[in-house]
């Protein structure tokens, strides 16, 4: 008779950088499924989200500025996740930034921009920064969940910039639930003129620069990855795991942060209580996708920059519902977790001797 085993060993180190492909693939020929039922092809929808954005100049620049954020919170969530913190409140110092970055920038009035614009930037890595402060103290002295405590501060960092935008900062001219306009040297210079494109794109790119240097080429770097594969064999070995964990909650609440600082400096110029559509969650599957490495976070948060892009233009074309960019992300994320997963087993068979 014949049976079989589930085994756990690890996938060979050369099958690891296939994963994300496989996991895109599985996932396009799963919501091809949502296509069908709207009487579209799915070759079209694909071709259309995937080919059709990178055809024109605005449209390819576009995929850069719906992947600026992404790239923030996806380095964001990465250091953390790579040091064992399991920050899911990229969302809520993603606001706490862009609330510092208001305040910093309302100010600016008359202030010259070599001076504002780095203010600003320091102020909201600071602000996000403090906002991942608390939950990371909690997780270190208390041994509480961060999953938990980091998610809740999300919905309290909403609740204070609505207060904030429905009281004090309600703008006078127009009385709509958004501040004031920045001062003008404050905003981020356009890096392509008539275009979105901002110096916060290059800012990312920056911050990935320096996270892939961190993690593969410093001393903090190899501390922080052996903690994050194993706390009590990181501990055994002498790394001072609690002062690791909270650099890298309080680093990654501080890039999170710059995502704010990037969308109001460089987007909207003024707070809005719907600035982020969620970039901090995406964030997470930014650095799925990515499989912790800086350099897949990269192309991760572009990928997911022009599948955002490409939903507006299959929706317009095909008549497809413009949330199917949502699903996409959301099976993407589900079909990449489950196969990092299965990585790790083996099914075998085996021939069972008759009693």
């Amino acid at each position: 008779m014949m049976g079989f085993k589930i085994e756990r060993i690890p996938a060979p180190v050369w099958i690891r950088p296939f994963i994300p492909l496989a996991a895109i693939i599985v996932t396009f020929l799963l919501t091809a499924t949502f296509v069908l039922l709207v009487n579209a092809s799915p070759l079209q929808a694909y071709y259309y989200f995937l080919i059709d954005p990178l055809s024109s100049r605005v449209s390819a620049v576009e995929v850069l500025v719906k992947a600026t954020p992404l790239l923030f919170t996806g380095a964001a969530v990465t250091f953390a996740f790579a040091g064992g913190y399991w920050n899911i409140g990229a969302e809520g110092q993603l606001y706490a930034g862009a609330t510092a970055a208001t305040a910093i920038g309302l100010q600016m009035h008359g202030v010259p921009a070599w001076i504002a614009i780095p203010l600003m930037i320091i102020g909201g890595f600071l602000a996000g920064m403090s906002w991942a402060l608390v939950p990371a103290l909690m997780k270190i002295k208390l041994d509480i969940d961060e999953v938990v405590t980091t998610l809740l501060l999300n919905s309290v960092a909403l609740f204070i910039v609505s207060a904030l935008l429905n009281g004090p900062w309600r703008d006078p001219v127009s009385q709509w639930p958004q501040s004031p306009e920045i001062a003008p040297t404050a905003a981020f210079p356009r890096l392509i003129p008539r275009s979105r494109l901002h110096l916060g794109f290059i800012l990312a790119i920056l911050v990935i620069v320096i996270l892939w240097f961190v993690m593969t080429r410093t001393p903090f770097g190899l501390r922080m990855r052996a903690v994050g594969l194993g706390l009590e064999a990181a501990r055994f070995a002498g790394i001072p795991v609690e002062r690791t964990l909270l650099i890298s909650a309080l680093v990654s609440g501080g890039i999170a942060g710059l995502a704010g600082v990037s969308e109001v400096a460089g987007i909207h110029f003024h707070l809005i209580d719907a600035i982020s559509p969620g970039y901090g969650y995406t964030g997470i599957i930014v650095a799925t996708l990515g499989t912790l490495n800086a350099g897949g976070v990269a192309l991760a948060a572009l990928f997911i920059g022009l599948i955002d892009t490409g939903a507006q233009t299959v929706s317009r074309a095909l008549g497809v519902p413009a949330y199917l960019g949502d699903v996409i992300q959301a099976t993407l994320l589900l079909v990449t977790l489950g196969m990092l997963l299965l990585q790790s087993y083996r099914v075998s068979y085996q021939r069972k001797s008759r009693s």
